[in-house]
């Protein structure tokens, strides 16, 4: 304005050509403005663009974790069941939340912090029990440390009967480990348990898969192991039959154990807050000597009263207050000497892998074993030659895919078998037969997350898909540093029988959750010593150091750990709620919710 005016005011004093110059300029100076005011709102408008952007995508990585808080948290007992489904009315507001996720950490014994932390998720993916740990929703807290559920047995003569064995293990172990678990409670009671075939009982065993009648679904290998009805509901157990129940075995599912802590609750008991009580909600791992925890022995007691001297079919706790330990007897017999052989010697395979009979095989050297559930078969080790006729030893890699062949790997060839027979003209070259796969391989494997063929080769790994043209795509090879908390350069990979994947270097082994996408969290930690869990050895040196170094390389940040579009890495939201990028992410989402009062709706209805 000031220069419209000074063009206005000098008109009569200057020349048109001057004068058409500042019109120039004027209308210059004018255009630069408005230019200047649209830059900034589109500026503006950017900002707010990008600032929503990522408001979306945190929502979109937050999204899983809560859903899957939610449902854990409303599956237990700590929130309303209609949390679960908005569709029923199910109303959740911030504070109902923190509070609930503070009880399952209070009750845990975890940090209360009210926020799904990395270690909050961490328990939350453990095995357990599918009873609810708290049995009313909003009851208050109860003074002692064990709970009891408020519904007992008017007799102390219980009957029982397994209506459905499981799949894998005989009747008559079956028989002895239920009647072992029943035990458990009858030793500091007067209860006592008869097993009978038919008729009418007391408490009902099923092992089952999946929905089985009773609108409590089990939910496959892992999760859910087993739940129990207290007295009040019938006192019934049903065991989740995907889950491999093993007897007196570090692997798989140890059925004593579980069946111990399920007739629990037949009898009354609800979940324990105290870590080490049987009664605690956690699957613990297998427990070679197995004690009662004092815990459990007031709980039960407190509804059944203490054992008499004339009642009951258990024993008399010892003297001076300590309670017997029960060692769970194995099923194996395991070797009068300690193995000293070449492979607890040195722990170290060459390689592993399933046969299409179900047989595991541990290949070292020029000599093979065949793997038990808990050590190695007798007779064993034999020479590979004798066993595979025309395959060499100190093998690379091996694995059967789902044709029933058995694939082997050695320097730039390969060789296939059916059963203990080449298949054909064999060796071959593993350019010939694996386009785009290296050669002197690690490791290799049939993974059960996808049916396909992995292989790894230092810090790298490949995916071979032989369906698809080209059979490994262009966007491999990736670091191994993918697959969370395995170590580069790995010996050998298995995908065993019980669902888990395998991975195994030097003298140690790990066992990586395909559900979670990375190495299991259990109690003692891996990596584990695979001479003692695998091969049955009594002394297991360790020869490896620290196994854990990856190279820079594989620890340098790399977009082959967010390749949208491939689906070997794809797996259900609620399962990448798990990791530590959404924790992040959540607790800035509740610092800003914090902070901001326009970001404070309450309630909030799920959707």
């Amino acid at each position: 304005f000031s220069i419209l005016i000074l063009y206005g005011s000098s008109s009569n004093s200057i020349s048109n050509s001057s004068r058409n110059k500042a019109a120039i300029l004027i209308i210059a100076l004018v255009v630069a403005v408005v230019v200047v005011r649209v830059a900034g709102t589109v500026a503006i408008l950017l900002v707010q663009i990008v600032i929503l952007v990522a408001v979306l995508l945190v929502a979109t990585r937050i999204a899983p974790l809560v859903v899957v808080g939610i449902i854990y948290l409303s599956q237990f007992g700590y929130l309303p069941a209609s949390a679960r489904n908005p569709s029923l009315g199910g109303l959740l507001d911030a504070s109902t939340w923190t509070k609930a996720v503070q009880d399952f950490q209070s009750f845990a014994g975890l940090n209360v912090t009210g926020e799904l932390d990395e270690e909050t998720m961490q328990l939350m993916s453990l095995p357990r029990c599918g009873v609810r740990d708290k049995v009313g929703f909003g009851s208050d807290n109860r003074s002692k440390r064990y709970a009891l559920q408020g519904s007992r047995w008017r007799v102390k003569g219980l009957t029982y009967k397994i209506s459905k064995y499981p799949k894998r293990l005989k009747r008559a172990d079956v028989d002895a480990e239920i009647l072992r678990a029943f035990s458990v409670w009858s030793e500091f009671t007067d209860l006592t348990f008869t097993p009978k075939t038919s008729g009418p009982v007391h408490i009902e065993i099923k092992f089952v898969e999946s929905e089985h009648g009773d609108g409590d679904a089990f939910d496959g290998m892992g999760g859910t192991l087993a739940h129990a009805f207290f007295p009040v509901f019938g006192g019934d157990a049903h065991f989740d039959d995907a889950e491999l129940w093993t007897i007196g075995s570090p692997r798989g599912t140890n059925l004593f154990q579980v069946a111990a802590h399920e007739f629990g609750h037949s009898l009354g008991l609800s979940h324990s807050d105290v870590r080490s009580a049987l009664m605690a909600p956690f699957y613990r791992g297998f427990e070679p000597v197995f004690k009662l925890d004092s815990d459990d022995v007031l709980a039960i007691q407190a509804l059944y009263g203490k054992r008499s001297t004339q009642g009951g079919n258990g024993l008399n706790p010892t003297s001076g207050g300590a309670y017997p330990k029960t060692t769970q007897k194995p099923i194996f017999s395991p070797p009068k000497t300690p193995r000293d052989d070449q492979l607890c010697r040195d722990p170290k395979i060459d390689a592993l892998f399933n046969s299409a009979d179900g047989e595991t095989y541990a290949f070292k050297g020029n000599k093979y074993y065949r793997l038990t559930e808990n050590s190695v078969a007798d007779g064993y080790p034999k020479s590979i030659s004798d066993g595979w006729p025309g395959l060499p030893g100190d093998i690379d890699a091996a694995f059967t895919y789902k044709n029933g062949k058995t694939y082997f790997f050695k320097g730039t060839k390969y060789w296939r078998f059916n059963g203990r027979s080449v298949d054909g003209d064999y060796p071959k070259e593993i350019s010939e037969g694996f386009t785009g796969v290296p050669d002197h391989l690690d490791a290799a494997m049939v993974w059960g997350g996808n049916g396909k063929i992995y292989f790894f080769k230092g810090s790298k790994f490949w995916r071979f898909d032989p369906l698809k043209r080209p059979p490994v795509k262009s966007s491999y090879p990736k670091p191994i540093s993918n697959w969370e908390g395995l170590p580069n350069s790995l010996d050998a990979a298995l995908q065993y029988t019980n669902g888990y994947t395998y991975f195994f270097k030097g003298d140690k082994y790990y066992r990586f959750n395909d559900r979670t996408f990375a190495v299991d969290y259990a109690d003692p930690p891996f990596p584990r010593p695979s001479g003692h869990w695998w091969f049955g050895c009594k002394n297991t040196p360790s020869t490896t150091g620290n196994i854990m170094d990856n190279t820079e390389e594989s620890n340098l940040p790399s977009s082959y750990n967010y390749d949208d579009h491939d689906d070997a890495l794809l797996f259900d939201a609620v399962l990448l709620a798990y990791r530590i990028l959404l924790l992040i992410a959540l607790r800035k989402a509740y610092e800003n919710v914090d902070r901001n009062p326009l970001l404070q709706p309450t309630p909030i209805r799920l959707r």
